[in-house]
């Protein structure tokens, strides 16, 4: 059975797939129906899954220490109720001020995705959809490195060169098929990682960026799992 990475972009979502026999491949996908029907053993997905409805969610928090001066990487005050602005950044960044701090325009623009998943997720389906964040990955995979970022070239070099070290030996072809679909290079990238945390997820070797156990109010747990 397959283990899934999916990452989202301007277009929908980029996944890419591990089987048992270290075969590899990937795909886009334009609705998460079809996310929801892939077979596959374990899903990781750099999405937020558990929302609260005020606060911060603790798994942001750890995540940030993880990074340390990457930290900005990880967006803070994702919340329950900015859901129903999807379409208004001025009241979604005016119902954020008066629960704390303003709203990064970086994470109003994932709101509609983050409302997808969210429309799909039930605490059964989280068994197999776990949240991840490929940063988290990419720091584990280095051995405890925060790589530069990915907008930049020494970034997206570093991330090659790890992935196709780790079995991605048909990256230079993926990359040759990207032009015209709307994903980057780094979109890519991070769902070969995902894919990466959800095949060692499946055998068991999972970690966590926190190790509470807070649910949001729908029952969804709040974690981020690398």
């Amino acid at each position: 059975m397959r283990s899934w990475g999916v990452d989202g972009y301007k277009r929908g979502w980029i996944a890419v797939w591990l089987d048992d026999d270290l075969r590899a491949g990937w795909e886009l996908i334009d609705n998460t129906d079809r996310l929801a029907a892939l077979d596959t053993s374990m899903v990781m997905i750099d999405i937020p899954i558990g929302l609260p409805d005020t606060g911060y969610r603790g798994c942001d928090l750890a995540a940030r220490r993880l990074l340390g001066a990457a930290a900005p990487r990880v967006f803070l005050g994702l919340r329950r109720p900015l859901l129903q602005y999807l379409d208004d950044y001025a009241a979604a960044n005016a119902w954020c001020k008066s629960n704390g701090k303003g709203l990064a325009k970086q994470s109003f623009a994932i709101l509609p995705k983050i409302a997808e998943i969210d429309d799909i997720m039930t605490p059964a389906r989280q068994q197999q959809f776990r949240e991840s964040h490929p940063e988290l990955i990419f720091r584990r995979l280095s051995g405890g490195t925060v790589l530069p970022s990915k907008h930049s070239a020494e970034g997206l070099r570093l991330r090659q060169e790890l992935l196709t070290r780790l079995g991605f030996a048909a990256l230079d072809n993926w990359l040759e098929q990207l032009p015209g679909t709307g994903a980057k290079p780094d979109d890519l990238f991070d769902a070969c990682a995902l894919a990466l945390a959800a095949r060692d997820a499946a055998q068991g070797r999972v970690t966590r960026a926190n190790n509470d156990t807070i649910c949001d109010s729908r029952g969804l747990r709040m974690e981020i799992c690398y």
